[in-house]
C-alpha cells in the first residue's frame, strides 16, 4: 500500500491539477552541458542490441523517469520524466525487446499515452530505434493495421510540443509512426548513427544488387562491400536532412 501511494504522488507530481493548466516546473539552473557518456550506449556494431531505458536516464532530471505501464508491451517505453524542471511524456523504441519493432500491443499502448499527454498539456520527446512492424500471420489478423493507425492519428492529433530523435533505425512505416515531421513533429533531431531508410542494408542491398550479387565470384565479400555502398549513399541522416526528413543532425552529447 505504501508503494502504491509512493507511485501515486509521484505520478501527481507530473501532472495539472487539470487539463486548462500547464504541468508543474520545478526550480532549475536551466544548464544542460554535454554529456559525453550517453553515446558510449550504443554498440558500434548495428548488429547488437541495448536498453533504451539507459538513454532516458541520461536525457532526464537526475535520472528520474517514471515509467507506464512497463510490463505491458516492452518493445516501446512510455513514462514521465523532466528536462530542465519540465515535465516531458517519453515514447521510446526499446531494441532489447523485439528489436524495437512495432506491434499491435506497443501501437496501442503509445497512441494512448500520447492522447493522455496532449490532453494535459504534456510535451512529448519520442526516441526512435525500430526496424519496422513485428511481422507475422497473428500480427495481420490481429488487425496491425488497424490498431498502427490508432498511433499516427494520436500524433498527428496531438497539438502540444513534438521533439523526435532518431537514435539508430528507423526503418519503413514505423518511421513515419514514430512522430516523423510528416505527423507534424515540431523538432527531428538524428544522431550520426541514425539510418532513415525503407529498409535495412542488407536487405535492400539483395533486392537492388541482386544482378551483381548473382554475377560475383565471392558473393559474402561483393555484399558486403554493397552494402556499405548503400549505407553510405543512402541510409544515413545526412540523405534523410536534404530531404528535409529531419531539421538537424547533432552530436549526441548535445542531446539533453
Amino acid at each position: 500500500d505504501r508503494d502504491a501511494a509512493r507511485i501515486c504522488r509521484k505520478l501527481l507530481s507530473f501532472l495539472p491539477s487539470h487539463h486548462m493548466e500547464d504541468p508543474p516546473r520545478l526550480p532549475h539552473d536551466g544548464r544542460t552541458p554535454p554529456d559525453d557518456k550517453i553515446g558510449a550506449i550504443l554498440p558500434t556494431d548495428q548488429r547488437y542490441t541495448y536498453d533504451m531505458h539507459k538513454i532516458i536516464d541520461r536525457l532526464v532530471d537526475n535520472a528520474d523517469f517514471l515509467e507506464v505501464q512497463a510490463a505491458f508491451a516492452p518493445n516501446l517505453i512510455v513514462g514521465f520524466g523532466r528536462v530542465t524542471g519540465r515535465t516531458v511524456g517519453i515514447v521510446a523504441n526499446n531494441p532489447a525487446v523485439k528489436a524495437g519493432s512495432l506491434d499491435i500491443d506497443s501501437s496501442d499502448k503509445a497512441a494512448r499515452f500520447v492522447r493522455f499527454c496532449n490532453g494535459f498539456n504534456i510535451p512529448i520527446v519520442t526516441l526512435v530505434d525500430t526496424p519496422g512492424y513485428f511481422p507475422g500471420v497473428k500480427q495481420e489478423y490481429g488487425g496491425i493495421i488497424r490498431h498502427g493507425a490508432k498511433l499516427l492519428f494520436s500524433y498527428s492529433a496531438a497539438t502540444v510540443p513534438k521533439i523526435t530523435v532518431v537514435i539508430r533505425k528507423a526503418y519503413g512505416g514505423a518511421y513515419v509512426a514514430m512522430a516523423s515531421k510528416d505527423l507534424g513533429a515540431d523538432a527531428v533531431a538524428a544522431w550520426p548513427t541514425a539510418e532513415i531508410a525503407v529498409m535495412g542494408a542488407e536487405a535492400a542491398a539483395e533486392v537492388i544488387f541482386r544482378k551483381e550479387l548473382g554475377e560475383a565470384e565471392n558473393r559474402d565479400a561483393k555484399k558486403k562491400e554493397l552494402v556499405e555502398q548503400y549505407r553510405a549513399t543512402f541510409s544515413n541522416p545526412f540523405m534523410a536532412a536534404g530531404r528535409r526528413m529531419v531539421d538537424n543532425i547533432i552530436d549526441p552529447a548535445d542531446t539533453r
